[in-house]
């Protein structure tokens, strides 16, 4: 029997790395399959709360019944499928934060996308500074651009964007 006497060194993750990780376990909870998501808000390195995609509680969840798709129509005419039977996560922990009575001012939002228009203007008014996303979303550019007039820093781990 032979002894490995080499150590393997252990590479830390920073902590951009950490929580967008836990933002990817977070999403495994989530109950629609067109975008597992999961965001968890942070601030001086704690986790205040998390969310992921899934319908408002006591009602069906699109893993069980499907989804509840809507067309969209663009300014430039172009029509889109939205599935409306979820809360996506970002909404899902600024909800959380509110019901357990958690401000989120200062703080930082990990999360797998760049956030729908809706999402973005709930994180600039909560006063959230920052937001962190794996990818972008293909929809995301008047997203970015609140966030940069309101003075909300956005990052992005890759400017790959999300497929769903």
């Amino acid at each position: 029997m032979t002894m490995d006497t080499e150590k393997k060194e252990h590479i830390r993750p920073s902590w951009d790395e950490y929580f967008i990780n836990l933002a990817d376990t977070v999403a495994s909870r989530a109950t629609c399959d067109r975008g597992r998501s999961g965001c968890v808000i942070v601030k001086d390195k704690q986790i205040l709360v998390s969310g992921y995609v899934g319908s408002p509680r006591g009602l069906a969840h699109c893993d069980e019944v499907g989804h509840l798709m809507k067309q969209v129509t663009h300014e430039d005419g172009k029509v889109t499928q939205h599935c409306m039977r979820t809360v996506h996560a970002e909404q899902n922990a600024i909800t959380q934060a509110a019901k357990r009575g958690i401000a989120l001012d200062g703080s930082t939002l990990y999360c797998r996308m760049t956030p729908c228009r809706t999402c973005a203007m709930l994180i600039i008014n909560c006063g959230i500074v920052r937001v962190v996303c794996e990818k972008k979303y293909q929809a995301g550019q008047e997203s970015e651009q609140m966030f940069m007039e309101s003075g909300v820093k956005i990052e992005f781990f890759s400017e790959e964007i999300q497929k769903y």
